[in-house]
């Protein structure tokens, strides 16, 4: 057996009716898992573990006011919009057509472990464990950031699902997640600084997407974190620079997203291709197409 039909993660021109059957069980368990998960503790606290290291998701948050905390509902939304949009992947992978589902099934591996990480995440972030949460995190970074490049495959509804939107969040929680690490011991000054100038990554990660790739997708999905970024800091510190970089970012992510996407859908010369049907995994095109 070669070694890339061994390997899930590797790129197929085709899926097996039994390959195709077992993405589909461990796609649901493990999004399933993700979402009862994130939806519990958005809500209540994990009894177990040291008591004074547990709270929810968002109480961590409103403890630790790190240059780089979030605001609750925002946050909340994105999320809930991101599992409604994973939706429509499962619906690809369950799909009749043949296409849809080969698709679909060219980025399961990737999801799934996206899907185990996230939920790891959100048990270890709950619990107080910040440093292995950012461990987690950087692995799903690298998992995602290698689903993106080397599966650039997907239609757009499969792209936001189950690559850009994971994606976006990911980056964005390791400086969230990163700052409650680095916090604990250095909430000084410098760190706040250091914070004013970490920040401008959002907008060059953002800005490479968009350059490279045209994938306004992204640019949207960092401009709605970023705003969470500027709307929770300007609640936690009002007399701050973070704030203002924040919805600076924002803006600019906003307006070079539009920039993009506007001309697309009016036939303008940064189109993507027109509507079409799925192709097969195998077909090299650009990571987002006009086709659902």
């Amino acid at each position: 057996m070669p070694l890339s039909d061994a390997n899930p993660f590797a790129r197929h021109e085709s899926h097996s009716v039994q390959a195709v059957w077992t993405y589909k069980v461990l796609t649901v368990v493990t999004w399933l898992l993700t979402v009862l998960s994130s939806v519990y503790y958005t809500f209540g606290m994990p009894m177990d573990d040291r008591k004074h290291w547990r709270n929810t998701i968002w109480g961590h948050n409103a403890d630790f006011p790190t240059p780089f905390a979030l605001n609750a509902l925002i946050t909340s939304l994105y999320w809930l919009a991101l599992f409604l949009l994973q939706i429509a992947y499962l619906w690809h992978l369950f799909s009749n057509k043949s296409e849809h589902v080969q698709a679909a099934a060219g980025v399961g591996s990737h999801f799934i472990f996206n899907n185990l990480l996230q939920f790891a995440f959100v048990m270890l972030f709950v619990r107080g464990h910040f440093a292995w949460a950012e461990v987690i995190l950087i692995v799903n970074f690298f998992n995602l950031t290698a689903l993106y490049f080397r599966h650039n495959t997907h239609p757009r509804l499969i792209h936001i699902g189950a690559v850009s939107g994971p994606l976006a969040w990911t980056f964005v929680a390791l400086y969230w997640n990163g700052a409650i690490v680095f916090n604990h011991h250095h909430a000084t000054l410098a760190a706040r600084i250091l914070a004013n100038i970490a920040i401008w990554g959002i907008l060059v990660y953002g800005l490479f997407f968009l350059a490279i790739y045209k994938d306004y997708t992204m640019g949207f999905e960092l401009s709605i974190l970023t705003a969470s970024l500027g709307v929770g800091q300007f609640l936690t510190k009002t007399i701050a620079f973070q704030w203002i970089f924040a919805f600076v970012i924002m803006g600019v992510l906003f307006i070079a997203t539009l920039g993009i996407a506007l001309p697309g859908v009016f036939g303008k010369e940064f189109t993507f291709r027109r509507e079409q049907n799925v192709v097969p995994a195998d077909q090299e095109r650009a990571p987002l197409l006009d086709d659902a």
